[in-house]
């Protein structure tokens, strides 16, 4: 396990060295802030000092350097710079030239709320967050037991209908089933259900008492972005627990006349969970990085809605500091899986 986690910390660096290259390439080729800032009739004084903060006036090569120094926890600057202050970073040895930092990452300033996009990002992913776990256990909860009901019962009516639906869940685009369902149940059938079109967790009072949690709003979005997992999740169980079922274990345990549901659940589901935990993991990297089409469909603060409007706007910080974030929590996520996979699975523990 040791040397898989030093493998994959070395993948990580990897990683993330390639993907600042990639972005800051991006943001070469993208509009300059000051074409930026001048389409949006900025002065001149703020149009410079954006232009003196991101090193612009400097060669592609140093400021490469700089977008690098503040993205890396360990950082050097001179004596004069302003910028660990603002990461409530502790110097670590001090000369007469500059200092080194330990920081957290320097994702600069918004161009259009002046905000710290650090600020944005966290605020936003709680949003995001939210959203994807509750997908997520929308999509388990239902999945695993019409999976495994499925399965049970093969061939039968019920079966052949759970495999439509599934087969159809699948190919049914994202933004398709959270317009469809934004429009149904927050539209049509909105007297009934009591739900709105759009929405976010937190909602502003209109009495001026500060905000307030709005979880109905979380109803729509979730089963939204929770249909397509939760077809896969279907398809998946019903598969390998039909495999399991007809192995040599499971006919011996019920000879020995153990209960069904024991046969079931203590038997044969067990051993096909392993591909369930890979396909559990992947689709929730999935729901935290890519939830922008419902997100922006429902108007739900999130990382996807933020991007969105960043892009909309040129804001090339935000932009930038959403990617590099998303990146590094699906990397994340994924490894943890991999872990799990490896826990739960002895061959490979003591392989």
């Amino acid at each position: 396990m040791r040397a898989f986690v030093n493998g994959k910390i070395k993948f990580l660096l990897a990683v993330l060295l390639g993907l600042i290259f990639f972005i800051f390439a991006l943001f070469m080729a993208l509009p300059s802030p000051e074409q930026i800032l001048t389409g949006q009739r900025s002065d001149k004084a703020t149009t410079e000092a954006i232009v003196k903060d991101l090193g612009l006036d400097k060669p592609k090569w140093k400021q490469l350097i700089y977008y690098t120094n503040d993205l890396s926890p360990l950082s050097w600057y001179p004596a004069e710079s302003e910028r660990p202050k603002l990461t409530g970073g502790i110097a670590l040895v001090n000369l007469q030239s500059g200092s080194v930092w330990l920081k957290a990452p320097y994702l600069r300033t918004s161009f259009q709320s002046k905000k710290p996009v650090s600020g944005i990002i966290a605020d936003a992913f709680t949003g995001t967050m939210v959203l994807a776990f509750s997908a997520l256990m929308f999509a388990l909860l239902l999945g695993i037991p019409l999976g495994v009901l499925s399965a049970i019962q093969k061939g039968s009516t019920f079966d052949n209908t759970i495999v439509a639906f599934s087969a159809a869940g699948i190919s049914l685009p994202a933004f398709f089933s959270s317009m469809l369902i934004a429009w149904l149940f927050g539209f049509v059938w909105k007297q009934y259900t009591g739900l709105e079109m759009t929405g976010s967790l937190w909602e502003v009072d209109p009495m001026g008492e500060g905000r307030y949690l709005a979880w109905k709003n979380l109803v729509l979005p979730a089963i939204a972005l929770g249909l397509r997992p939760l077809a896969v999740f279907v398809q998946l169980t019903r598969n390998t627990m039909v495999d399991v079922l007809y192995q040599d274990y499971i006919r011996t345990a019920r000879a020995k006349g153990l209960p069904e549901w024991k046969v079931i659940w203590r038997h044969a589901f067990p051993n096909a969970v392993n591909p369930l935990v890979t396909s559990i993991g992947g689709w929730l990297s999935s729901l935290l990085a890519g939830s922008f089409f419902t997100e922006y469909i429902f108007n739900w603060k999130g990382l996807g809605k933020v991007a969105i409007d960043a892009l909309q706007n040129s804001d090339l910080p935000v932009i930038m500091g959403t990617v590099l974030f998303t990146a590094i929590i699906f990397f994340f996520v994924n490894v943890l899986t991999e872990m799990c996979y490896i826990w739960l699975d002895p061959r490979l523990r003591h392989g």
